[in-house]
């Protein structure tokens, strides 16, 4: 894990917030392209067409 304990008050809070919002732009573009992807086959699968 990143130290942050050795920041201060502002800079753990501000580097938490940095994890927080890179983890969300990584999980919305996954699973955008995940989407894109899979997403027609797996409406087909679900309807059960071909």
């Amino acid at each position: 894990m990143i130290g942050v304990e050795s920041l201060g008050g502002w800079g753990q809070a501000a580097t938490v917030i940095g994890i927080v919002l890179l983890e969300a732009i990584v999980l919305y573009v996954g699973y955008g392209a995940l989407e894109k992807l899979l997403g027609s086959k797996l409406i087909a699968a679900i309807r059960g067409e071909q």
